[in-house]
């Protein structure tokens, strides 16, 4: 198999690559990684095969990244770090959540990508680097973007200043990202979206202590 990243263009001296040719490269290798951690899962992934599908010398891989373990969190991180969901603005909390909620939909539409993702929860309890690199990469940006809705929406008077912040980015993230991960869960909908909503607003709305529930 021919190493790519080695390979001399027309008219470029051998050993030579230019800037396009090496985000070819990477774009392979990134793809190929994500293919191969897809098929085989973290535990079973190898470089040889990674090469291999991305069409290139195993050298081309090492030198970006020491081990496997250190181009799988690096892929993980910057893929994650491209897909961070925006926090909506529709002027309402029902809106917001439903757009919020609309977000992680759509990024977990490709079976591939709950494939993985659940592999990787289940690494990480095994890995303390994967599971901080997650947290950092996945769960803190998710939660900053939960966070912004529930400003705007005690901002706006729709939730009591005294609500439990934490508790209420729970409501906004955990019931349909289990839903969304847990393998032979039916399909969401965009009925399921409305439910769904409707009760998390209602949560909402009960997530607060009741010694600090007043609005402006």
């Amino acid at each position: 198999m021919p190493d790519i990243d080695n390979a001399a263009a027309p008219g470029r001296r051998r050993g030579t690559r230019g800037p396009a040719q090496n985000e070819d490269v990477s774009a392979a290798i990134e793809k190929a990684a994500f293919d191969e951690l897809t098929a085989a899962g973290w535990s079973r992934l190898a470089m040889d095969s990674v090469a291999k599908r991305a069409g290139v010398g195993k050298a081309a891989l090492y030198r970006r990244w020491a081990s496997k373990e250190a181009m799988l969190l690096d892929l993980v991180t910057r893929l994650v770090r491209r897909e961070v969901p925006e926090a909506p603005d529709t002027g309402t909390l029902p809106g917001d959540v439903r757009g919020f909620l609309d977000v992680a939909a759509t990024q977990t539409a490709d079976p591939r990508v709950v494939r993985i993702a659940a592999d990787l929860l289940g690494e990480s309890a095994r890995n303390p680097a994967l599971a901080e690199s997650l947290r950092i990469a996945v769960l803190a940006p998710r939660r900053e973007a939960a966070a912004a809705i529930l400003r705007r929406a005690v901002d706006r008077g729709e939730l009591p200043t005294g609500l439990d912040r934490e508790l209420g980015t729970d409501l906004l993230i955990s019931p349909l990202l289990l839903r969304l991960l847990v393998p032979g869960a039916p399909p969401v909908d965009a009925g399921y979206l409305d439910t769904l909503t409707a009760a998390v607003v209602a949560g909402l709305a009960a997530a607060t202590p009741a010694g600090r529930r007043t609005k402006h």
